[in-house]
């Protein structure tokens, strides 16, 4: 078996000679509205996207058909059928599918055989008429923000099959598969002092990490660079994936998201509490009173620089109507000329990685006493 610390070779240079990377954030299940904490997470990884990319050639990868599989999903779509019958979405707001969805969360669990004809058709790219719904409604939000859109309505299947990703992993020397004999599947990197961690269950059911694994187990490779960004919920899942991702050559980079607190309290999606602060309801407010350049570039000034990668701050309406002014006051003094190339601007936020560091360039934008920054800045990266 091929030793999990053996680099495999690095990638052939671009034809441009710049360096490859790989953004593969965490992906929102469509079931429900985009929280705080969905935004922070977004637009931390469009500011680092679109600014990395004037120094390397970055490749954005966010696919929803590659977590379809999950119990969370296929469990949703199974819930919806059982419970509404053919009750038409296409009217349904993100709030009243939300609804749904924490229903949902507090149910029993169907069977593993109620789930597999929404597992078998997920994989031929079927997406349950809910789930459409909300990505429609997100794409509006995408635009609205200025978010670049990795193809929320597109089939995008992962490389590897489940059992294709399993069988690389066991080439690795690192997954113990007990599906023979009736049993679960785990990837084992114990002997780097990492727990056991189940990827499917003895039913067949994968996780998110084992889809995560079918996605960039055959990706990876083609890269200098792949940066993880995830809920720092998920660090011990993100910390098995680094070590296995690492095998196959790039330098991997985790980076860590506080989730946002409302009213002081940090909840799940699946506990609702999303009333009022979610996408669609502070895009209807902040749109209507300022226009959209400053909406765009006050949104990431907000959730980046003010909000920061950590949990202390909880999600407030103020400081966002700050942050907008502010916005618009950083458009109106931009200079048109700026002093030096962009991309030399850029480099200086980043250390000994390739990728830009979001906090830091958004955070360079509030300082009292920095020069404005100029509009190739702001229109190339914040709006």
């Amino acid at each position: 078996m091929t030793a999990l610390s053996v680099e495999q070779p690095r990638p052939h240079p671009t034809p441009s000679g710049r360096r490859r990377v790989l953004l593969a954030p965490i992906t929102v299940t469509p079931s429900k509205p985009l929280t705080p904490s969905h935004l922070k997470g977004l637009l931390w990884t469009d500011v680092m996207y679109r600014a990395t990319q004037s120094l390397a050639d970055v490749t954005y990868r966010y696919s929803h058909t590659t977590y379809h599989p999950t119990e969370q999903t296929l469990g949703f779509w199974e819930f919806l059928d059982r419970t509404r019958g053919d009750t038409g979405y296409d009217e349904l707001t993100e709030d009243r599918i939300g609804e749904l969805y924490v229903d949902f969360r507090a149910a029993q669990r169907a069977p593993v055989q109620a789930l597999r004809p929404y597992a078998e058709a997920a994989e031929r790219g079927w997406v349950h008429p809910a789930s459409a719904r909300v990505l429609r409604l997100w794409s509006e939000h995408y635009a609205a923000l200025g978010l670049h859109d990795p193809g929320l309505l597109l089939h995008q299947p992962p490389g590897f099959t489940l059992d294709a990703a399993l069988d690389r992993l066991t080439d690795l020397g690192i997954c113990l598969d007990h599906r023979a004999v009736g049993g679960p599947v785990y990837l084992d990197l114990t002997r780097f002092g990492l727990p056991l961690r189940q990827l499917v269950t003895a039913d067949g059911r994968p996780n998110y990490l084992a889809c995560a694994l079918r996605e960039l187990l055959p990706l990876a490779v083609d890269f200098d660079e792949v940066v993880l960004l995830y809920d720092s919920e998920l660090a011990p899942d993100y910390q098995q994936l680094e070590r296995v991702l690492t095998a196959l050559g790039p330098s991997v980079r985790r980076v860590s998201l506080g989730r946002v607190p409302i009213d002081g309290k940090i909840r799940s999606a699946r506990q609702g509490g999303w009333r009022d602060v979610h996408a669609g309801a502070l895009l209807r407010t902040v749109c209507g009173e300022h226009d959209a350049a400053a909406v765009r570039l006050g949104m990431r000034l907000y959730f980046i620089a003010m909000l920061g990668p950590g949990r202390q701050q909880s999600f407030r309406a103020d400081l966002l109507h700050q942050s907008l002014k502010r916005a618009e006051q950083l458009l109106a003094s931009a200079p048109q000329k700026p002093p030096r190339p962009l991309a030399e601007r850029l480099a200086q936020h980043r250390k000994d990685h390739l990728y830009i560091d979001p906090y830091r360039l958004t955070s360079g934008l509030l300082g009292k006493r920095r020069a404005a920054p100029a509009s190739d800045l702001l229109t190339t990266v914040f709006s």
